[in-house]
């Protein structure tokens, strides 16, 4: 009777490892690292998981972010990124995402 609408939007916050997030049930401890292979996104106070093709974009996106261009800087503990998608029942379709 009642279906999950898609929502259209950007999201920013914190990129999270989605596999450590579910096994602690919290975002301490669960940044996303290159070896990451399922994100999520701390965003609003809420979490929201991508789904598998935003899953390839984030890692793609991860290894080509802009403090990796500067080899003598060191990284930032903290990921964050801002996606562009749908969202439904929780889980955002990836339209793009942009990794800080």
């Amino acid at each position: 009777m009642f279906t999950m609408l898609a929502l259209a939007g950007n999201w920013s916050g914190k990129l999270l490892d989605a596999a450590c997030y579910d096994s602690k049930k919290g975002a301490n401890g669960c940044e996303a690292t290159s070896q990451t292979t399922a994100f999520a996104l701390s965003a609003s106070g809420k979490v929201f998981k991508l789904d598998s093709a935003g899953n390839a974009k984030a890692a793609a996106a991860f290894k080509n972010r802009a403090d990796r261009a500067e080899p003598g800087k060191a990284q930032a503990k903290e990921v964050m990124a801002t996606i562009t998608g749908q969202e439904s029942g929780g889980t955002i379709t990836v339209e793009a995402i942009e990794v800080q």
